[in-house]
């Protein structure tokens, strides 16, 4: 007999507990499998009506298992949640300086004929190349048909789901791209500059003129594509993103905007008179409309940006996004970093210090399996140990103050 909080229970009383609990955890999810069966099975029947070929829906909605990750992940977005300092430093780091020299060396004469056709700036298009899939070598992990239809059975908005899923089934149909090489993001997005499929229906290109608009397999095709997206979306050849700028003293942050798609655009001369200026004092001068962008409030870096940042915060909707595509942009045609530093004392960690804290963390004893370079949800349970065991705020961020206290380099 075990003693219990309530007394004594006979041992055969615990196992029918027991098992009386296990039969109800193996009914809901035998309940669950179904209910996604049934889910997936009406998809495969609306595509087929959508004009999707049977073969097609069939190979792509066959054996549909839940995936735990696809529907959280469609509960958060990272440029939401992360600081704008962590954001930038793992997405415009050496690494990727260097990486994107040599792609332009590789790619040189694609990037250049894709500026002539579409007049943007080629070196705007090797970064979103390189922020968007690492060069073309990091598509995604997801078999995009099933994970949408786990975000879609899930409830996550799921008419403008199915409407992409649709768009995906027939860009297969259609023999642009296989149905094995539609690996991408939980969200849809696929191809080596991440299109959703209703994006691609309308706007991928066949650069390569081999007969099928191919963002997978064509450099030439996703990056003119790319370049068709930001010239629809209002791009000006010639125009600069934007210009970092100086703020006048005491201004705590009116006008300026986290969102581009409803705020007012001034004349330079405007905020020139407002007080901005560049770094050498002189207030800015110009008819050029501008926005006032300040992600990290009054206190971090100040920029005026033009509809062509516009045109690429349109490719995400993200303040965040559109600054490390402009930044990189900048820093590989040889500029230098930004002016103002982040209004931070624990900045953030470039992907070659993130794989090196997860190092760390294997040393100093956190079971978080392979180190990879991703902090999902195992490695930021093990930071906030090792937070908590360092004094610090035990909020999982991988930060260079912990990275420091485990014993990383600068």
């Amino acid at each position: 007999m075990r003693r219990t909080a309530t007394g004594t229970r006979p041992a055969t009383e615990l196992l029918t507990t027991i098992a009386a609990f296990g039969a109800a955890l193996f009914g809901a999810a035998e309940t669950a499998r179904a209910d996604l069966d049934s889910c997936v099975a009406r998809l495969r029947a609306e595509a087929i009506r959508a004009g999707v070929s049977r073969s097609v829906a069939n190979a792509a909605l066959g054996k549909v298992s839940f995936d735990e990750r696809a529907v959280r992940f469609s509960r958060t977005q990272p440029e939401s949640i992360t600081p704008i300092w962590d954001y930038m430093a793992f997405l415009v780091d050496k690494e990727r300086l260097v990486d994107g020299a040599a792609m332009m060396r590789r790619h040189g004469q694609t990037l250049a004929r894709v500026e002539r056709a579409y007049g943007v700036d080629r070196h705007v298009i090797l970064a979103l190349w390189g922020i968007e899939s690492d060069f073309g070598r990091k598509v995604g992990d997801f078999f995009v048909p099933h994970a949408m239809a786990n975000v879609i059975c899930a409830r996550r908005n799921p008419k403008f789901f199915r409407r992409e899923l649709i768009h995906l089934l027939k860009i297969v149909s259609r023999g642009d791209v296989k149905l094995g090489d539609l690996q991408g993001s939980w969200a849809g997005a696929f191809g080596q500059t991440q299109f959703m499929p209703s994006t691609y229906t309308r706007l991928a290109v066949d650069f390569d003129r081999d007969g099928r608009r191919d963002l997978v397999n064509s450099v030439p095709d996703a990056l003119a594509s790319a370049a068709n997206f930001l010239r629809r979306s209002g791009w000006r050849k010639g125009l600069a993103w934007g210009w970092e700028v100086r703020a006048p003293r005491g201004f705590r942050g009116r006008y300026a905007t986290r969102k581009l798609n409803r705020v007012r655009f001034r004349p330079l001369d405007d905020w020139g008179k407002r007080g901005f200026t560049d770094f050498k004092g002189r207030p800015v001068r110009g008819r050029v409309p501008a926005a006032l962008v300040m992600p990290a409030g009054p206190r971090g870096p100040a920029f005026l940006v033009t509809r062509n940042f516009r045109a690429i915060y349109s490719y995400n909707v993200a303040v965040s996004y559109a600054l490390a595509i402009s930044h990189l942009s900048d820093r590989l045609r040889g500029g230098k970093r930004f002016r103002v530093g982040w209004p931070t004392n624990d900045p953030g960690l470039s992907r070659r210090q993130r794989l090196e804290l997860q190092k760390l963390l294997l040393r100093a004893g956190y079971d978080i399996g392979k180190a990879d370079g991703r902090i999902g949800p195992i490695t930021v349970a093990a930071i906030k140990s090792a937070q908590k065991r360092h004094g610090m705020k035990p909020d999982g961020r991988p930060s260079m103050r912990l990275y420091k206290a485990l014993g990383g380099g600068s």
